[in-house]
């Protein structure tokens, strides 16, 4: 802490009496109920000025320590005033003002509890950009704690709360550490962040292994390619995501999983996986027409029906086409669904396929061979729900569009140092998504779904 001496040359002659007395109490109507300094405050401060050489109206003014001193707050404002156009740095008249506020605070606490000080030790604080290294007093009985520790742990905690919010929205370490910088006067290296950074990761991936409901009425099933450090070298790697559908309509993410590739060997692995955290029945699956998944998901669940993705068929059948002949095939292919005739079944819309790869197949045979295979058969299970239902559950686009989410993030930061790096920030995205909280009510109105609570 400053002395007075230190600073007596740049301090007005009018307010040196005020500064020793106070040593700085600033304006404690903002900070504490205190308003004057305890006698044991003044009697440390005239041994400290004991050892300074003052003048003799310095050495009068000392002699005015000896009482305790009163001011009114519109002394003090001016008095704090005065001192700071004067040049008196503003981070010292808040370390001065803060230290002197805990030890009057000590004094009284020693009174009540019949305690006696011992001493200080350093704590940090932030204030204007900079940083302000406090002594906070101590006790010989050590159960003493000001109330000023309470706001400095809140900014704490209000510094990790900010490195989580950052580091997951995909700002590197180096880049969280230039904002610290600014905001708190201090150089943060990565190593800190980082070390902030890990209680993040370690809570975000034990969100991923939380027990699971033991029924899902559905479960969106998608893969997405990431960058990844591995090995000395860099390559995309499977992401694997499974969204469910609770039994209250509402959705959530069960599982992030990593592998170098996509196969329906590693989903069966992931579903596998999911029964071992507590899910027990799924009545629907959709996902894209990766082959064999519909067997990888049967053998995991049995009885469980398969949606393959409607819009993944549509693309690649309107690859196959001339330019010039893509609107004409995607108005047949949508007869064939008619997705909003409630009328219209599964088994219509297969015959309705046939017909249509017989028509398409004359010219580009590659489509005649897609109406006799007979996994095709699955595109078609959604008619079997209400039209209101199967806009939603016909595609993977609710997955998709967290996969999208996914890489908004990802981008900034390039190629991450492992897969839990990813996995942690991917997490972040799929646990933050409030629109995951609110129940889609439209899917109530299926009632092969075993839905709980009722509308409102």
């Amino acid at each position: 802490m400053n002395g007075v001496g230190e600073d007596s040359e740049r301090v007005p002659e009018e307010v040196i009496c005020w500064q020793n007395k106070l040593l700085f109490i600033a304006d404690f109507s903002k900070f504490h109920p205190l308003s004057i300094l305890s006698k044991k405050s003044v009697y440390d401060l005239r041994k400290k000025q004991e050892v300074c050489s003052f003048g003799a109206r310095e050495k009068n003014a000392l002699k005015m320590k000896k009482q305790t001193l009163e001011l009114s707050q519109d002394q003090i404002i001016s008095a704090l005033s005065l001192m700071q156009e004067r040049g008196f740095d503003r981070s010292n008249l808040l370390k001065m003002a803060l230290e002197a506020m805990m030890r009057a605070e000590r004094d009284i606490h020693n009174e009540e509890a019949s305690d006696l000080g011992n001493g200080y030790r350093p704590r940090r604080a932030f204030a204007h950009g900079k940083t302000l290294e406090l002594q906070v007093p101590r006790t010989r009985y050590g159960n003493f704690k000001p109330l000023l520790l309470s706001v400095l742990k809140d900014q704490d905690e209000e510094m990790h709360r900010l490195c989580h919010s950052l580091y997951t929205k995909g700002l590197t370490t180096e880049q969280v550490g230039d904002v610290f910088e600014e905001l708190y006067g201090h150089n943060y290296s990565k190593q800190s962040i980082s070390r902030m950074a890990s209680a993040t990761k370690e809570e975000l991936l034990g969100w991923l292994e939380r027990p699971l409901d033991p029924v899902y009425p559905m479960l969106f099933i998608d893969c997405t390619f990431v960058p990844v450090r591995r090995e000395k070298s860099v390559a995309k790697e499977a992401f694997y995501t499974v969204l469910g559908v609770r039994a209250d309509a509402t959705r959530e993410v069960l599982t992030i999983v990593n592998t170098p590739t996509e196969s329906a060997s590693g989903w069966e692995t992931v579903l596998h996986d999911l029964k071992a955290r507590g899910v027990g029945k799924v009545h629907l699956i959709v996902s894209d027409g990766l082959t064999g998944i519909e067997h990888a998901t049967a053998r995991q669940f049995p009885g469980c029906r398969h949606q393959l993705c409607v819009t993944h068929l549509k693309r690649n059948l309107l690859n196959r086409v001339r330019s010039n002949r893509k609107e004409e095939l995607a108005q047949d292919l949508s007869e064939v669904f008619q997705i909003e005739n409630p009328a219209h079944t599964p088994e219509d819309a297969i015959q309705a396929w046939k017909r249509f790869c017989l028509k398409w197949g004359r010219q580009y045979p590659a489509i005649l061979k897609m109406g006799e295979d007979p996994r095709y058969a699955l595109y078609f299970t959604v008619l079997d729900l209400p039209p209101s239902v199967r806009r939603m559950t016909w595609t993977t686009n609710w997955v998709e569009r967290l996969n999208r989410d996914y890489k908004r993030v990802l981008k900034m930061r390039g190629a991450l140092p492992n897969e839990n790096a990813v996995i942690a920030l991917m997490a972040n995205v799929a646990l933050t998504k409030r629109r995951y909280d609110h129940p889609v009510h439209n899917l109530k109105s299926a009632p092969q779904f075993p839905w709980v609570g009722t509308l409102k």
